[in-house]
């Protein structure tokens, strides 16, 4: 049996090579969720990214580079009332999830007005505001968004303190 102690997953590989590509293509995208609110000091875990964009037919082709550039695809899975298209690799379980629209945000633009750019390795990435992130969560109102309500508002609470 193998021992997990002192196992930590490190995202930052995949951020910054991600943070490469979405610049390289030119691809304006928020990332938001779970990542974005651990890049911001949540302690808080995920198996995905999900980023907010906007979804035009120029967006779409970088959207496909986006993939070619990873050796992944671009899936359109089906979710009801959702317009997500996903980011998929098999050699490694990537997945990206770019989505025109989430929970309790009103557009794309208010959103990037009060998001952050973060520099990773020389590139930028748009993060969403913390308070943005909990919105969304609350207004998405799903079990696995309710159990880290109260972890997401600690950190915003500290991040508020300094």
């Amino acid at each position: 049996m193998a021992d997990w102690a002192g196992f930590v997953m490190d995202a930052r590989p995949i951020l910054f090579k991600l943070a490469h590509i979405l610049h390289e293509h030119g691809l304006e995208a928020i990332l938001v969720g779970n990542a974005g609110a651990a890049l911001q000091g949540a302690t808080v875990t995920t198996i995905d990214f999900d980023f907010l964009f906007r979804k035009t037919p120029r967006n779409i082709a970088k959207l496909k580079a986006v993939a070619k550039s990873l050796d992944a695809v671009v899936m359109k899975p089906f979710y009801p009332a959702s317009d997500l298209y996903r980011i998929s690799r098999d050699v490694d379980a990537l997945q990206i999830d770019f989505m025109t629209r989430i929970h309790g945000v009103r557009s794309f633009s208010a959103l990037r007005s009060r998001a952050s750019k973060i520099d990773l390795g020389g590139h930028p990435l748009l993060v969403a505001d913390l308070a943005d992130i909990i919105g969304s969560k609350r207004a998405a109102n799903r079990p696995q968004d309710r159990a880290v309500l109260e972890i997401l508002e600690k950190a915003l609470d500290e991040k508020k303190e300094t």
